[in-house]
């Protein structure tokens, strides 16, 4: 797959979707697709479902026409998958993808299991909203679609700090400010700008973090409880565990949030030597190498020693 115009040619109805809890990368990238798809195919029919996204990424060209709502069992003949490692992952969305006509599947993770009909998948790239661009015809990305993919990219490198960055990524980036966009807005309000409550919450997990392993690792938890008590939803938890990373002389950090009945969100983090995403997997999630998470029931306590055992084996 070289472009996304050939696919779409012969479709009349088409349908996008991320995976649930949708972060930057993710709205960032679907957006721009379906941006793409309004502009410059509208006889197309397009949807694009996702969860609700956090409010920062609002800005985004069309944002407020995304459905969050599943309500039928409508077909479309096809269905673009995008930052998403399984068919699972879509949530609510998957009924569309297993009875669309033909699927594509856009993805970096290298947990990603090819599920797609046509899988377009470099778990070498910063982002999907890298491989985005490489999809469309540079002419057609306007300023809106470029800061869409901007967005994404900023996300999943943590502006450009992490080791998914190459020098694709930063010439693509480039190219990107060249459309026009307002990236320093786009950073200043999409990743470092957070709310009295976010740095009120991210407080008590920096407070209540626990070193193991002689400090090779961190971890820190947040129950259900503590977010009503602060007033914040799981969106609002972005980036604590990218600051538990960050403590010196700490290769992994493990952040679990709680979600309904004893099960937990886990984000997981480490600097150079341990493979995230093989240890993922083994708890039914995935991810990157350097980035991974999945969900657990159980204890918060027993949960971590789970994931300490497997790390231990890497360290």
């Amino acid at each position: 797959m070289t472009n996304f115009d050939v696919y779409l040619a012969d479709a009349k109805t088409v349908a996008i979707a991320g995976h649930v809890r949708p972060d930057g990368d993710c709205a960032g990238s679907c957006l721009a697709t379906y941006n793409y798809i309004k502009n410059y195919f509208p006889h197309v029919k397009v949807d694009l479902y996702l969860e609700p996204i956090p409010n920062i990424f609002k800005f985004m060209k069309r944002s407020e026409e995304i459905l969050s709502e599943w309500p039928d069992d409508r077909k479309y003949d096809l269905f673009i998958a995008q930052d998403c490692g399984d068919a699972k992952r879509l949530g609510n969305a998957a009924k569309y993808f297993e009875s669309a006509e033909h699927t594509i599947c856009v993805d970096h993770h290298v947990s990603n299991q090819n599920f797609a009909e046509h899988n377009y998948i470099f778990p070498d790239a910063s982002s999907t909203c890298e491989l985005i661009f490489e999809l469309l015809p540079d002419e057609r990305i306007d300023r809106e679609i470029a800061e869409c993919i901007y967005t994404g990219m900023v996300h999943d490198t943590g502006v450009f700090q992490y080791s998914c960055t190459s020098r694709k990524t930063m010439e693509i980036a480039g190219k990107l400010i060249e459309k026009g966009i307002n990236f320093p807005k786009i950073v200043d309000e999409t990743f470092f700008t957070k709310t009295y409550n976010q740095n009120r919450i991210m407080g008590l997990a920096l407070m209540k973090s626990v070193l193991h392993l002689d400090g090779k690792c961190i971890s820190s938890v947040i129950t259900k409880q503590e977010m009503e008590e602060y007033d914040v939803l799981p969106k609002h938890l972005d980036g604590i565990v990218s600051q538990l990373r960050v403590t010196k002389d700490v290769e992994v950090a493990i952040f679990l949030y709680e979600l309904e009945d004893g099960e937990f969100k886990v984000s997981t983090r480490s600097k150079e030597l341990v493979d995230l995403s093989e240890i993922a997997v083994k708890f039914d999630g995935g991810g990157h190498v350097r980035a991974a998470g999945f969900s657990m029931k159980g204890e918060p306590e027993q949960i971590i020693e789970a994931i300490l055992e497997e790390v231990k084996k890497q360290l």
